[in-house]
């Protein structure tokens, strides 16, 4: 008979101990990303499985942020690309994995949770996307017959709609929550041994490796700023802001408050020196790409990105990410992830220039499990969807 699990809350710094123990997790199930989000209340919770024949181990954690449905006293229980689990082992029964999960979250005034298991359903080349998006008769990724399919994902999909969760769509509101499709380079071949900065540099488009070229030649200089040097990232993170709020003017987005990235820095940095990164492309003085790095573990991402209309011949965007790559081999990571693009390959779609710029870095296009709810009062859950619909 299979040990039974369960399900309690932890401490943070138990929480952090099981995410050092894996190889990576996603930046949005850490203790850290909890404080970030500062309007949620938070709780960090293990997965723990016991025996007669020995001792209890925790095998799970995940970070849970409740968001409460206005003028009542319930929430709704989210786990942001999580639960952090041996995806391989829960797929086989979700419902031991998820059942005390809901369990716990009910008895936190939960009328629905909601999870993102980053577990990969699918992938498409780069050379695919491109002629994707060449090709009239190809509208989306999904038209696409994918490089790879993975069987884990496929199992926890079917697994899912068995147990009467539901997939939110990648579109509006706050269903649209973390992206389903991503962009990602990878770091080491199938084998796991790491690529090198020659390898990597080979596999990005004759484009991206010219513009990598004439950045060096313009003499366009990258530097970084983390937790080490308190001042010096305040500094670089104030210039980052100013920059990324020029960007959202001309990009037409609105941008997020200077004390918001202050916040992320603080809390992330806390927890580990090498989490949170500025890097700064600057050509004469003049600062002219700057962006935001995360990483855990062998995860590494392209958070935020901020660009000046002046001097984009010097190619900053492009020296600032190729810096990025490399600081990301350095440390030795296994991905460097560019985080979210639509499944649009139109090239009417104004969406698409963003596929098409980081098609460039040679990586692939991934598709994930995505979010998926489970109403645990029907009534409450049907509430807030129509809440969220009119926002």
């Amino acid at each position: 008979m299979p040990a039974a699990l369960t399900v309690r809350p932890v401490t943070e710094d138990e929480h952090l101990a099981h995410l050092r123990s894996r190889p990576s997790a996603s930046f949005l199930q850490t203790p850290a990303w909890g404080r970030v989000k500062s309007e949620w209340r938070r709780e960090s919770l293990g997965w723990f499985r016991s025996s007669p024949d020995r001792a209890e181990e925790m095998v799970g954690a995940a970070l849970v942020l409740y968001r409460q449905l206005p003028k009542v006293k319930r929430f709704l229980a989210y786990l942001p690309e999580g639960p952090v689990l041996d995806w391989d082992d829960a797929a086989e029964d979700l419902a031991a994995w998820l059942d005390p999960l809901t369990a716990h979250v009910k008895g936190q005034g939960a009328f629905g949770v909601r999870i993102g298991p980053p577990v990969v359903t699918r992938r498409w080349s780069a050379q695919q996307v491109k002629d994707g998006v060449a090709d009239d008769t190809t509208a989306r990724l999904a038209d696409l017959a994918p490089s790879v399919r993975e069987p884990l994902g496929a199992a926890v999909v079917s697994g899912l709609r068995r147990l009467g969760w539901r997939h939110q769509g990648a579109e509006g509101g706050f269903a649209a929550g973390q992206p389903q499709y991503v962009f990602q380079v990878p770091l080491v071949h199938p084998d796991g041994t790491a690529r090198t900065e020659d390898e990597v540099l080979k596999g990005m488009n004759q484009l991206w490796r010219r513009n990598i070229k004439k950045a060096a030649k313009e003499g366009v200089e990258v530097t970084t700023a983390d937790a080490g040097d308190p001042a010096g990232l305040a500094d670089e993170l104030a210039a980052f802001h100013a920059l990324y709020v020029h960007t959202a003017e001309r990009d037409h987005f609105t941008p997020r408050p200077l004390s918001y990235f202050r916040t992320m820095a603080e809390a992330l940095g806390a927890e580990d020196r090498d989490r949170f990164r500025v890097f700064a492309a600057r050509h004469d003085g003049d600062l002219v790409a700057s962006t935001i790095a995360i990483r855990v573990g062998t995860h590494a991402w392209y958070s935020y990105g901020a660009s000046s209309t002046e001097k984009r011949e010097v190619r900053g965007s492009n020296a600032v990410q190729w810096a990025m790559v490399r600081d990301a081999l350095a440390a030795g990571a296994h991905v460097y992830d560019l985080r979210g693009i639509t499944d649009t390959l139109d090239p009417e779609d104004s969406h698409v220039g963003l596929i098409q710029f980081k098609v460039g870095t040679g990586g692939e296009a991934v598709e994930t499990v995505g979010e998926w709810d489970l109403p645990l009062n029907r009534a409450l859950y049907r509430a807030f969807d129509l809440y969220m619909s009119r926002r």
